[in-house]
């Protein structure tokens, strides 16, 4: 969605390097040239923080993360750093980060954090390193949209009219092995009405509820397919482009606007159910909370044209049958049962 392309790609949490490793992959994937991304990261556990460094170097990518593991909010060690692009997965709410010693921090200029959950401090201290016409993309628990707890609500407020989130989409659940919870994605965006590549989409904000799409690919694990991604990014893209035409763009056209104009991506409209643009006043009626669920409404159902009674009628037929034929089938397992000594 936000297209990492070129310039300075920081990420906060980046574990084993995950984040960095897709960026690659998007460049290539587009005819760019890896040169023209600048790394940097940073990681708590000395572990996973030495995976990462193996991870990039295996794949000739060269980063910044700073010459040993860190706590990202104690001891920052990209300090001056104004990123283009942040991707981070935080961990999600965690209590135990250490928010009673940070409470003049200058990172919280929109409210300070709870001390018992890092939610809103992970997301103030992205928005600080983001550079003037920067852009992130950022995974939360679901909470983070409508909690108002601890001071969460005046931070979400301040941010919404800073204008500072682009997006909010809502996943589905299970797509993490550690975590069957459902996760939200925050697109920020430092500048929203200026910026040369994009429309203007001043105090308006994206949501998309994609939470029906993707498929079970074990008992506890979700996928989304190549298509449920694209058409989530691909609404966003027509959202926030210079709107020129309506129509849809083909495999051919799907080129990242950093690359080649966004005009490719034709224009957006509203789907019931599934995406809707938000004005802020509409989101100050529902108390800056950022549920997307609130504003897409529920998608329209076509209509079938059999009156509601013949329906119930034949439902209740087959209902009937389906009774009879259990009863006969339970009969017959008794029967059986029965004959091998075995009565219930």
């Amino acid at each position: 969605m936000i297209e990492p392309y070129e310039g300075r790609i920081y990420d906060p949490c980046c574990g084993s390097g995950g984040m960095f490793v897709q960026s690659e992959r998007f460049i290539q994937e587009h005819q760019g040239k890896i040169e023209n991304l600048s790394i940097y990261g940073q990681e708590l556990n000395s572990t996973t923080w030495k995976l990462c460094k193996m991870n990039l170097a295996i794949r000739g990518l060269e980063a910044n993360l700073g010459p040993h593991h860190a706590d990202t909010f104690h001891n920052d060690l990209h300090k001056t750093l104004k990123a283009d692009y942040i991707l981070a997965n935080p961990p999600f709410n965690i209590s135990d980060w250490g928010g009673n010693r940070l409470t003049d921090d200058v990172r919280w200029k929109y409210g300070t954090p709870p001390e018992g959950n890092a939610n809103y401090a992970w997301l103030q201290h992205i928005i600080h390193h983001l550079s003037p016409n920067g852009i992130a993309g950022v995974v939360l628990a679901n909470g983070s949209l409508s909690s108002n707890t601890s001071n969460e609500g005046e931070i979400r407020k301040n941010l919404l009219e800073n204008d500072l989130i682009d997006a909010i989409v809502a996943l589905p659940d299970k797509l993490f092995y550690s975590t069957g919870i459902p996760v939200s994605l925050w697109i920020l965006n430092r500048n929203k009405k200026n910026n040369p590549q994009f429309r203007s989409r001043e105090n308006e904000v994206l949501f998309i509820d994609a939470r029906n799409l993707g498929e079970m690919v074990t008992r506890r694990h979700r996928e989304l397919k190549e298509d449920d991604i694209k058409k989530i990014s691909d609404t966003y893209h027509k959202w926030r482009s210079i709107e020129t035409c309506h129509s849809e763009p083909s495999e051919e056209s799907f080129i990242p606007m950093a690359a080649e104009s966004s005009e490719t991506y034709g224009g957006y409209d509203d789907i019931k159910g599934f995406c809707y643009s938000a004005p802020i006043q509409d989101i100050r009626e529902n108390e800056y909370v950022l549920t997307p669920g609130r504003y897409v409404g529920i998608e329209e159902v076509e209509d079938d044209g059999i009156p509601f009674e013949e329906k119930m009628e034949n439902l209740t037929d087959e209902l009937t049958r389906l009774f009879k034929e259990s009863h006969k089938l339970e009969e017959e397992i008794r029967k059986n049962l029965g004959g091998i000594g075995y009565e219930i």
